[in-house]
């Protein structure tokens, strides 16, 4: 029989596994009233947004479109967010087409069929992270892999598209070091008419930005390149412009199991599922820390994890967090996620009206939206600012963005967690031994002690197996009787650690002297008590100094 305390217990259980109810049925009119305006503002923005982004990662337009619907909605009925929107990302759709390309045609029935299992193998393995509780995993990656990382995809990005916007033909190899060649070798073959018409583009959508941000400037910035177009070839024979795009709702589809696809795609899946993840957290970050929300890391892993399983069979593809579209969801006055599932919901016949008038829609001007996302995607102030500060935050930054034109984008992500795991473990490993004075030791030291005969240094990190061997040369260059060390920068110590303390003390006891711990922590005090190196009293005052027998 349940008691009362397990009724009330309920509520939770029920919003923990099922978020939406804790906000949805707070709505008010008013609430409602501006979720409905935030959402239709998203459901204009993410037309253009959508075809740009699928064809950037291989797809045809409508993908774009299916994969800002189902996922959109479940992200935000599962996920944490207040304000993050949910749908096709440019770093994502570009990292998707590199995973695929060696191994299918883009925009094939083959090729579909594996976008479709890699966004389902990606969802999975978000939403296994989730229910483990490990949100904190994507603490792995440093703020310098991810714009490294978005760098290089920007790049890749602007190069795919330069022949586009050029009017030329596609390339025969869209891999970054394959293009830039093919491209000198046919500049006699650039277009005048397409070259005017991704410029117009791209000027309009600039202009829209600076004098009004809240008009939706990358469509009306494409229907006037359209008309442009249609000026200038009136018969489509010309100008290359969008393949025809179907009306109507995401239809089913189903991923492939079969083992060899599945071993084929994980690596790939683990490394765009830990992307999106990153892309997601570090939104739902930002706009939390604007609101003051509370942010739940493991429920948004939860989130992306089922709203890319749920996609997998919505003709979606891999999706995350947009900044775009929250940060417009946001300046929109949306108050609850409802803003992004009524998005979704707008957009459906926005989808059935709009689809057939993309394919008035010339390349060239998708060519010019998408260098301009391209442009956008590069933080340049976290470049400047990683460049000035920190040398080793440097190196984490180019060996990221090397590997994101050199290599395939999975391993890039792989290389800057790789650099950024190095670069913590060189720092944990060799913590500071610094030379400090006598006086900076409490005065029960001072008086026993004589500066002559005493060392004092202060050790800036933890003694564990991987510091022993650093500290242990840097504590063996002083030669003095009498050893002080200032342990309040020690929060963790191991039997190496211990072992390091010991052979110390011996050492100090052979000149005549002695191994004192002043400040010691009291972790570090009863790992020291445990292993019978100080006296085991449960009255000692850590803040004295004590001295470490053998």
């Amino acid at each position: 029989m349940e008691t009362a305390t397990d009724l009330r217990r309920q509520p939770a259980r029920f919003k923990r596994w099922l978020p939406f109810l804790g906000w949805l049925p707070r709505q008010t009119s008013r609430s409602l009233r501006a979720d409905a305006i935030a959402g239709l503002t998203g459901a204009v923005l993410v037309v253009p947004q959508g075809v740009a982004y699928a064809l950037l990662a291989g797809l045809p337009p409508e993908y774009g479109l299916y994969t800002a619907v189902v996922p959109a909605v479940l992200a935000a009925l599962f996920g944490s967010s207040r304000h993050m929107v949910s749908g096709p990302t440019a770093a994502l759709s570009i990292a998707l087409f590199a995973t695929l390309q060696p191994f299918a045609e883009a925009g094939s029935g083959e090729f579909i069929v594996l976008v479709l299992t890699l966004t389902f193998l990606a969802g999975a393995f978000q939403l296994l992270l989730g229910l483990a509780r490990l949100g904190v995993l994507v603490d792995l990656v440093s703020h310098s892999v991810v714009t490294g990382f978005t760098a290089g995809a920007a790049l890749i990005i602007a190069t795919s598209q330069l022949p586009y916007a050029l009017g030329l033909a596609p390339m025969a190899s869209s891999g970054f070091l394959d293009t830039w060649p093919q491209l000198f070798a046919r500049v006699g073959d650039i277009r005048p008419d397409a070259v005017l018409i991704a410029g117009v583009t791209l000027t309009l959508c600039l202009a829209f930005q600076r004098w009004l941000p809240r008009w939706p400037g990358m469509l009306l910035a494409l229907v006037a390149a359209s008309l442009l177009a249609a000026w200038l070839d009136p018969t489509h024979n010309e100008i290359l412009r969008i393949a025809e795009v179907p009306a109507g709702l995401p239809p089913l589809s189903a991923p492939e199991f079969s083992f060899d696809t599945l071993r084929l795609l994980t690596p790939g899946a683990i490394a765009l599922g830990l992307l999106g993840l990153v892309e997601a957290a570090a939104i739902a970050r930002a706009f939390a820390a604007r609101s003051g929300e509370r942010l739940d890391s493991n429920q948004e892993f939860i989130g992306q994890g089922l709203s890319n399983i749920g996609g997998a069979f919505f003709s979606a593809y891999v999706s995350s967090g947009s900044f775009t579209r929250s940060g417009l969801n946001a300046s929109a006055g949306a108050r609850s996620p409802l803003a992004a599932v009524l998005s979704a919901v707008f957009l459906i016949p926005m989808v059935l009206v709009a689809a057939p008038l993309l394919h008035h829609v010339p390349m060239s001007a998708m060519a010019g939206l998408l260098l301009l996302v391209a442009a956008n995607l590069v933080d340049r102030h976290g470049i400047r600012e990683t460049l000035a500060i920190s040398r080793s935050e440097t190196a984490i930054l180019l060996i990221t963005f090397f590997s994101t034109l050199l290599l395939a984008l999975e391993f890039a992500i792989y290389f800057g967690v790789l650099a950024s795991l190095a670069v913590y473990l060189r720092r944990t490993t060799r913590p500071p031994v610094v030379v400090c004075a006598l006086s900076q030791t409490p005065p029960e030291m001072q008086q026993a002690l004589e500066e002559p005969c005493c060392t004092v240094v202060r050790i800036d990190g933890s003694l564990f197996f991987g510091a022993c061997e650093s500290v242990a040369r840097q504590l063996e260059s002083h030669d003095r009787p009498n050893l002080v060390v200032l342990a309040a920068g020690i929060n963790f110590i191991d039997l190496s650690g211990l072992h390091l303390l010991q052979g110390q003390a011996r050492r100090c006891q052979a000149r005549g002297g002695r191994l004192y711990l002043v400040w010691t922590k009291p972790d570090v005090m009863a790992r020291l008590q445990r292993a019978g190196l100080v006296a085991d009293d449960n009255d000692r005052n850590p803040d004295k100094p004590m001295a470490i027998t053998i």
